[in-house]
Formats: C-alpha cells, sequence, structure tokens
C-alpha cells in the first residue's frame, strides 16, 4: 500500500500539543523524532560510540511523520493540521513525501466525490457539480476547499453540519469561529440563515470561503475576516460554529459568550473523546447548558445554550 508522508517540525516546547494535534488525524499512530534527551535518556552505549549523526541533531527540535493511507485525502489532513496549529499558536513548518504542497490543492482531487451529510445535505465539488443529480429535496453545498480544511470529510465537520441542520432557523445569524473553507457558513446560509459571518487566522482560508460563498450564489449576507478567534468579530449572532481543538474550545468558553444572543445556540467540535469531559465542564463553569451531543470516530460535537 502507497502512503502519502506528512512531516511536521515543531520545537520540543510545544511537542505533546502538536503531537496531539496531529494524532487526531490518523487513528493508526504517528512517529516522533525528539533527540532532545539523547545524552540523559540512559543509553547504554557510551557517549562516543553513538553515530555522529545523531549527536549532531538539532536537541530543540522535533519532527511529527504522519502516514495516509492510499484512497484517503491527504489534503484534509494537511489543512486540519495547519488550523489547529495556528489556533493553538504553535510554530510549525510542513512538508510531504507525495507531492509539492502547492500541487496539493490538485492532486488530493481524485479522493473527494459527492458526500452527504446529515439529513439533507450533500457537499459536491465544484468540478462535479454539472454531473451531478440531486435528489428533489437535498441541499447541495458546492466546495472547492482549496488549501482550507473542511470538506465535509472529516468527522468534526459533519458533526458540526448535522446540528447546524437542526438548530438553524430562518433568518439566523451565524458566526463560525476558525471558519476554513466557509463550508459550515455556507450551509447555514443555504439551510436558511439570513447571514453569516467566518472568521479564521489564516488569511488563505479567508480568501478560500470567499470563493466558496460565491460558487454557491448565496442570497443574503455572508462575509469572512481575518481574525485570532472572534477578536474582530462585532454583534451577537443566534448561531455560533467553533470546530477547533478542545484547548481552544476551553479558552474560547470564557468569551463567546458575548456574542451569543438570547437563547442562541453555540456548537463547538473538533472535540477528541478524551477531552470531551473538560470542554463539558469549561461551558458549563461559563454558564452554558449542554443541549444536544453528537459522537463519530472518537470526536465529539456539543450543542449548548446559556442557561
Amino acid at each position: 500500500m502507497k502512503y502519502t508522508e506528512i512531516c511536521v517540525n515543531i520545537p520540543v516546547a510545544h511537542l505533546d500539543a502538536g503531537a496531539a494535534i496531529c494524532q487526531m488525524v490518523v487513528p493508526y499512530g504517528i512517529q516522533i523524532e525528539d533527540y532532545s534527551d539523547l545524552e540523559t535518556a540512559g543509553w547504554e552505549l557510551p557517549i562516543d560510540l553513538i553515530d555522529e549523526a545523531l549527536l549532531n541533531k538539532d536537541r530543540d527540535a522535533a519532527a511529527i511523520h504522519i502516514y495516509i493511507e492510499e484512497g484517503q485525502n491527504p489534503n484534509e489532513a494537511v489543512s486540519f493540521i495547519k488550523e489547529r496549529m495556528e489556533a493553538g499558536g504553535i510554530p510549525y513548518t510542513l512538508s510531504t513525501g507525495a507531492v509539492d504542497e502547492e500541487d496539493y490543492a490538485t492532486a488530493w482531487k481524485q479522493y473527494y466525490h459527492p458526500l452527504r451529510v446529515g439529513k439533507r445535505l450533500m457537499v459536491v465539488p465544484q468540478w462535479e457539480k454539472d454531473s451531478f443529480r440531486p435528489a428533489p429535496d437535498d441541499i447541495v453545498i458546492t466546495l472547492d476547499p482549496g488549501m482550507a480544511f473542511g470538506t465535509g470529510t472529516h468527522e468534526t465537520t459533519r458533526l458540526c453540519m448535522e446540528l447546524l441542520e437542526e438548530y438553524v432557523l430562518p433568518g439566523s445569524a451565524m458566526l463560525d469561529v476558525g471558519c476554513g473553507s466557509g463550508i459550515l457558513a455556507v450551509t447555514a446560509m443555504l439551510l436558511g440563515a439570513g447571514s453569516a459571518l467566518g472568521c479564521d487566522i489564516d488569511p488563505v482560508a479567508v480568501q478560500v470561503a470567499g470563493e466558496n460563498a460565491a460558487l454557491n450564489e448565496i442570497n443574503g449576507h455572508i462575509g469572512f475576516i481575518v481574525s485570532d478567534l472572534a477578536s474582530g468579530v462585532e454583534g451577537k449572532f443566534n448561531i455560533i460554529c467553533a470546530n477547533i481543538v478542545a484547548d481552544v474550545v476551553i479558552r474560547l468558553a470564557e468569551t463567546i459568550g458575548q456574542y451569543l444572543t438570547a437563547g442562541g445556540v453555540l456548537i463547538t467540535s473538533g472535540i477528541i473523546d478524551t477531552r470531551a469531559e473538560d470542554v463539558r465542564l469549561a461551558l458549563e463553569r461559563q454558564g452554558f447548558s449542554i443541549i444536544s451531543e453528537k459522537s463519530e470516530g472518537g470526536w465529539v460535537a456539543f450543542a449548548c445554550t446559556l442557561a
């Protein structure tokens, strides 16, 4: 079987947090290169017998290797890692062993096909739109995510979309914190929201999100801004989505309530199941009450309101 290798170079000081993010990408493990304790890890050989190449390794840097199976979408993994690292303020560089990163926006398309999410949502790649025949009740979301996270193939995105299908009401104002490809904001608008605002720390994601909104010929106001979480956002919203990562959701819980209307719904995802209780407690400490919970493939999403 062929694999695509993704290598993430990261300072040792951030290795635990970075490895946790990378571990979310694949269920079968990651490989870590860390030489920070080379002389102190209890080697049985005298130090002068250790290969000189090892001794010359940078003690302050580590490398995380991830291997994506043939037939899986490597672009989703790349964009997931980028978004989560940047949201967590973790310095990193990323390279791939299959194709140049510049080619990823087209090379992965062979793995991406129309996908049903929830009851009525169909995510259709832009290059398959003309040949796709939707069912009468389908809501079609046309997407070309490029290098931004959010194709609908990752469980965290699907969980958010399913909850949007439940809670978006006609005319709702929606905010998507960490919008990636814009898929959640576009979904909300196609479900009947009156307006949507997406924010992301990555300017590339903001550009891609705007392009995806245009692909779907949205009727109503939709916009995207570069912002560190919700720092650049003004106003209040009936629906807020935060599909990020557990630690950032916990931090966001302290301030996100100020953007939620009375009776509004906060949807949080990107939460690995082992951290779900931590997120639940953090939300409850800030006055949120969980009204719905969904899980898939080891991931958890919450819908909650302010008590």
